[in-house]
């Protein structure tokens, strides 16, 4: 009992917020109460099936259409689940949350995921949390642009075409410039 009472507190100390189970062949996720209370926003829907929008109710609307994108791309192919992005608790906070789980084939071949929900909120610079909270999202919006740039950057130099790659170039010159503009 001592060892089981130990793991949880490390796991809450390690910011776990809760957990998920996907059908995908169902289009639901059941959260458990953690989840459902801060993802979904009502710890009633604890134990229930959801569809993504209400399982993901919280999710700040700047990173919903990528998040949903990457989670539909993975129901479609199956592995490994590692998102971060930012909800808005309800009383207005915005919390950054990392997605881990993997999803697989069950026994009938149909995929099936597991995975957790951790709070990351800590590990984001003050400056730009604080820029969050006043409504001003545009930080966290560069360093997502940075991240999509950098795969596109990386993707034109396997293609070879020179002035997509200067493009790019410029493109992530123009990011970088305007991350170092923001921070103190």
């Amino acid at each position: 009992m001592m060892l089981a009472s130990t793991a949880a507190s490390a796991l809450q100390a390690a910011g776990l917020i809760g957990l998920w189970d996907t059908d995908v062949r169902a289009g639901r996720s059941v959260l458990d109460t953690g989840a459902a209370s801060l993802l979904a926003g009502d710890p009633r829907l604890a134990g229930t099936p959801l569809p993504l929008d209400a399982a993901l109710g919280r999710i700040h609307p700047a990173d919903r259409d990528w998040v949903f994108g990457r989670i539909h791309h993975v129901r479609r192919t199956g592995g490994p689940v590692s998102l971060e992005f930012r909800i808005l608790t309800g009383a207005g906070e915005t919390r950054w949350i990392l997605n881990r789980g993997c999803l697989t084939p069950d026994a009938d071949g149909a995929l099936r995921g597991r995975g957790a929900y951790i709070d990351v909120t800590d590990l984001h610079p003050p400056s730009v949390r604080a820029a969050e909270g006043s409504g001003a999202a545009q930080g966290a919006d560069l360093n997502v642009a940075a991240d999509h740039g950098i795969a596109v950057h990386a993707a034109l130099e396997r293609h070879g075409d020179p002035y997509l790659k200067t493009v790019s170039e410029m493109l992530l010159l123009g990011i970088g410039r305007a991350l170092a503009r923001r921070e103190p």
